[in-house]
């Protein structure tokens, strides 16, 4: 994965996707504090600015011990953020696995970019984490969520599907486990 100044990059025909930094951290929060962004996943949603600081120094120690994470998205040259989009290590059914995170702005939905962003990020996870499956957790009611799934390569994996931390998680996977 190439590196810019220090951050990682990841790009594809409209997006630049970088390590969060710190100056993110408003965006974190503008991103999660959000409503309708959070419908489906209730306990993900920020209220602080704190609470941003606090999310963003998880996603940081995830780069720092794993050298991957969660990408910050923006368009080409553009310094607003549209929003995040990564993987984490983690386990399922008490299999390691690696989870496939993409959570937009309002602003951003309906082209198409969530999905653009996921399969660059499970195309790099393919090539740099080979050994991990790659899955999505999805609540069955969040239909733009499944398709952003399915469109970035993954494939349902109904025997994983179970409670999750705001409910039933439908499971989708890179390749069975």
């Amino acid at each position: 994965m190439p590196a810019l100044g220090g951050r990682e990059e990841l790009t594809t025909s409209r997006l630049s996707l970088l390590r969060p930094v710190e100056g993110d951290i408003d965006a974190i929060l503008a991103v999660h504090r959000d409503p309708a962004t959070c419908v489906h996943n209730p306990s993900d949603a920020l209220a602080t600015r704190a609470e941003a600081e606090e999310r963003y120094g998880r996603w940081n120690a995830v780069w720092e011990h794993h050298g991957y994470g969660y990408w910050t998205v923006r368009t080409h040259n553009s310094p607003a953020v549209l929003g995040f989009c990564g993987i984490k290590p983690m386990e399922l059914a008490g299999l390691p696995i690696l989870n496939l995170f993409y959570r937009f702005a309002p602003a951003a939905w309906g082209r198409g970019l969530a999905t653009e962003a996921a399969t660059a990020v499970a195309g790099w996870a393919a090539a740099h984490v080979p050994d991990l499956p790659l899955i999505a957790r999805v609540r069955p009611e969040n239909l733009a969520s499944r398709r952003v799934a399915l469109r970035a390569g993954l494939c349902r994996a109904e025997h994983l599907d179970g409670e999750g931390h705001d409910g039933y998680d439908l499971i989708f996977a890179s390749r069975l486990p």
